[in-house]
């Protein structure tokens, strides 16, 4: 079996939603990553791509007809490159990457680009097909932004609670404060914000339209702030607009390739392990734990050897349950900021954590890292990298 490769990673910046991005269709804004990926690579002939996977949340809207194959075909590459839509809901992008490597690993591909798209703001209302022709009765439109939308009767109640109220679950279970909460926010935007000023993130992002920087960042926050928020889901709950990932557009490309490709470049990472994991719904945003832990070990090593980890940042509380399961240093974990500063385009997040994981290795000179996230209905994603550069 060959070896799947990072060879390279971009993303727009992320924009607010109804923010600098929200007169940007999705399939543009996948279109702008790929182009982008093309050009940053010379020697990537991109007749010789085999495959494009990308991920996306949503699919109701202007995003409807494969936005994988409209992208391939709005960045100019050859009508031959075949493109796909996978749909893990907020694991889409990783999920993407992970086709693409076994792809590559197993001989299907040489060359697979993967990555995925999101425009919240842009996510249409819809409307159930009546029963019959002229049904008497109001019709509501509902909204695809997030969450559950249309649910199946036969679904326990316990299970299609909104995704704030799963979290404030969670915070139930492990105990964990609004004050812990809120500072693991209030370092999100510190730590992304540096980032920024750093030119980190430079080489990791291209413009999207007038956009040149993550839109959601607040250099601003503190502590006395986000403690002055009211709790958004529940009256004496923790969870608030400023300890939770925002409604966010935005999109992200990774070229994964094997070694042989002739890309001209040499690769930055080794996907080494992968896995996923599934839970009760309402508990989804601790299903990274045991992903994590799968793909650690598919990769023949253990936490101690992990000297940085990207976990998206769905909710503070969720990213925290994770943290202390793993008993890892909370230090090593999202060091560049993560999803509640930078924002969390659903289908895009994956592959912001791949391209950001895979730059915190390079740059500190480190072997091995974890991204993991978390997805509704129950589920997480992991990947394991090994820094090659």
């Amino acid at each position: 079996m060959s070896h799947a490769f990072v060879y390279d990673a971009v993303r727009t910046p992320f924009g607010r939603f109804d923010g600098a991005l929200s007169k940007q269709r999705p399939d543009d804004l996948a279109a702008t990553v790929l182009s982008s990926l093309a050009e940053r690579t010379p020697g990537l002939d991109t007749s010789e791509v085999d495959e494009v996977v990308l991920g996306l949340a949503n699919g109701a809207g202007e995003d409807n007809r494969n936005v994988g194959r409209m992208a391939v075909l709005l960045a100019g590459y050859p009508v031959s490159v075949p493109g796909s839509t996978v749909n893990r809901l907020c694991g889409s992008s990783l999920d993407a990457v992970m086709s693409a490597s076994r792809q590559i690993e197993t001989g299907d591909a040489s060359i697979v680009v993967a990555g995925g798209v999101e425009s919240m703001t842009r996510a249409p209302w819809v409307l159930p097909k009546p029963d019959r022709a002229f049904p008497a009765r109001d019709v509501t439109a509902v909204s695809t932004t997030l969450g559950w939308r249309l649910v199946n009767e036969r679904m326990p109640k316990e299970w299609t609670v909104s995704l704030g109220g799963a979290n404030e679950q969670l915070q139930e279970e492990f105990g964990i404060s609004r004050d812990r909460q809120d500072a693991f926010a209030e370092r999100s935007h510190r730590l992304a914000h540096a980032a920024w000023e750093a030119g980190f993130y430079d080489d990791l992002t291209v413009p999207a339209g007038e956009l040149t920087r993550d839109e959601g960042i607040r250099p601003d926050t503190s502590l006395e702030k986000l403690a002055r928020l009211k709790p958004s889901f529940r009256p004496d709950g923790t969870i608030t607009a400023g300890n939770a990932s925002p409604l966010s557009d935005g999109a992200s490309a990774v070229l994964v390739a094997a070694e042989s490709a002739g890309l001209g470049r040499d690769p930055v990472a080794r996907i080494a392990g992968r896995a996923a994991f599934a839970l009760e719904p309402q508990r989804f945003g601790y299903a990274p734990v045991e992903a994590a832990n799968r793909a650690l070990a598919r990769a023949g090593i253990e936490w101690s050897d992990v000297a940085a980890v990207e976990l998206n940042e769905a909710f503070a509380v969720q990213s925290l349950a994770c943290v202390d399961a793993w008993k890892i240093d909370p230090e090593i974990v999202n060091t560049r900021g993560g999803a509640i500063a930078v924002g969390h385009p659903l289908g895009a997040s994956g592959g912001r954590i791949i391209g950001t994981l895979a730059k915190v290795l390079r740059t500190e000179k480190a072997r091995w890292g974890v991204a993991a996230i978390c997805i509704g209905v129950g589920q997480g994603l992991a990947v394991v990298l090994e820094n090659v550069s």
